[in-house]
């Protein structure tokens, strides 16, 4: 079992980190590498705080409707470290069972005398032991209640975003999609095709003591078991190896690139889309990978280099504004990986779901708008332009595509299953590509594939 001071100090830690989530608009995986990094942790106390700062994120929800029974003022009135020690700690007591109740409340009282003083750590004190009075209570008492309020509870999502999956998917395959996204992500590489197999890259990661077995839907895919920093794994340095989601290696099946092609990837960073891009191509041919931010850029760049591709240009640019003439030359096929609200990917980002409103599906509607149209002003006759999405929202996805055609008659959209791999086939509705975490242990993923015509 870890030691009193040392879970002290990984609990110091998640909360901290999700202070700077609460207060800083942060996001966690940023965040967590770079604790990770600076501080001497055991593996234990690695894989503790990594569970705790992700665990509590998806249960947030449900622990602050915990809380809030216990004080008599809003929870978002409370310290932001205090309310996120209190989060952390009621994680712990309702999810984890590797420490007695007594002792995580004595450490969390402990933190919060050292953080605020005696008052801190008496209004700790209070809410928590109040909490574990009602804790088996609540436990003999499940609720029958399947209304949108207590479904947010329970299942921990922000009541609007329930309402709406409700009403898009139906109540069963609903809680079906919210109960996935309280689970671990898998964490999935894309092997390098140009250097290695991805049959060689498991056996050198066996070798190696890591646990990695092949991804069902993608070809290049390898989920991993367990990993500690992602640096460190056998075969990064050497450029074998992307981690990329294994619904988003889809896409660029979907784009389906012939070598010595000139394509267009118009919101391109972190790179993962644009390498395997240029991966299928045989790294023959120009990849143009578009950020509208320098930091962007330099991501793509950099693991472009990691993976010793050639064919990439990484460049800052805008889609939606005028470009050079250099830059205007007709493209063969254009990818539109579109900013949105990014609500298919939850499990492996949980503070999306309690940091997006209903108010910003509108706002990035009209942003996904501008930059499709930006792009396929670029596009040759005849060539294929895709959009996608990691969001499961129709006014991101469905709409967009169904608007830009009503307003494009030189494009329509074609059936996107024949250019996905075999085993990726059933994720479909209709002629768009979709996958859903609860089907496919994936993220959210949606994609339109359409054909300039004229």
């Amino acid at each position: 079992m870890t030691g009193s001071n040392e879970a002290n100090s990984v609990r110091q830690l998640a909360s901290d980190i999700l202070r700077k989530v609460d207060s800083r608009q942060a996001y966690a995986d940023i965040l967590l590498d770079q604790t990770l990094k600076a501080t001497d942790l055991n593996e234990r106390d690695r894989a503790l705080l990594t569970e705790l700062t992700y665990g509590t994120l998806r249960w947030r929800g449900n622990i602050d409707a915990r809380l809030s029974r216990q004080l008599r003022r809003p929870l978002t009135d409370t310290d932001v470290f205090i309310r996120n020690l209190l989060r952390v700690t009621v994680y712990q007591l309702l999810f984890l069972d590797k420490i007695p109740d007594y002792a995580a409340v004595n450490e969390a009282v402990d933190l919060a005398k050292r953080q605020g003083g005696s008052r801190a750590a008496g209004f700790v004190n209070g809410v928590l032991r109040n909490l574990l009075r009602r804790k088996n209570g609540d436990a003999k008492e499940p609720s029958t209640d399947d209304s949108v309020a207590a479904l947010a509870t329970e299942l921990s999502h922000p009541e609007w975003l329930v309402q709406r999956w409700v009403e898009e998917f139906g109540p069963s395959e609903a809680c079906a999609l919210m109960r996935a996204n309280n689970e671990r992500a898998p964490l999935v590489l894309r092997a390098n095709r140009l250097k290695y197999s991805r049959d060689q890259l498991c056996s050198r990661l066996l070798e190696k003591g890591v646990v990695a077995s092949a991804s069902r839907w993608s070809p290049e895919g390898i989920v991993l078991e367990s990993a500690g920093s992602v640096e460190s794994l056998p075969g990064f340095a050497e450029g074998l190896f992307q981690i990329q989601g294994e619904s988003s290696q889809l896409i660029a099946y979907l784009l389906a690139p012939e070598p010595r092609e000139r394509i267009l990837d118009a919101c391109a960073a972190p790179g993962g889309k644009t390498c395997h891009i240029a991966e299928l191509m045989n790294d023959s041919g120009t990849v143009i990978a578009f950020d509208a931010s320098v930091r962007g850029v330099e991501r793509i760049r950099a693991n472009a280099g990691r993976l010793n591709l050639q064919s990439i240009e990484a460049i800052q640019a805008d889609v939606t504004q005028a470009l050079s003439d250099a830059l205007c030359l007709p493209y063969d096929r254009v990818l539109v990986d579109a900013p949105c609200s990014g609500l298919g990917t939850l499990r492996a980002h949980p503070e999306i779901k309690w940091r997006r409103q209903e108010h910003d599906i509108e706002r990035l509607s009209r942003l996904q708008m501008k930059i499709l149209q930006g792009a396929a002003r670029h596009l040759k006759p005849g060539g294929t332009l895709v959009y996608s999405t990691c969001t499961l929202t129709r006014e991101e996805n469905d709409s967009i595509v169904e608007l830009f055609l009503a307003q494009h008659n030189e494009f329509e959209l074609t059936d996107a299953a024949r250019y996905l791999p075999e085993p990726a086939r059933h994720m479909m509705r209709g002629s768009y590509f979709q996958a859903l975490p609860q089907r496919d242990n994936s993220d959210g993923f949606f994609a339109a594939r359409l054909r300039k015509v004229a």
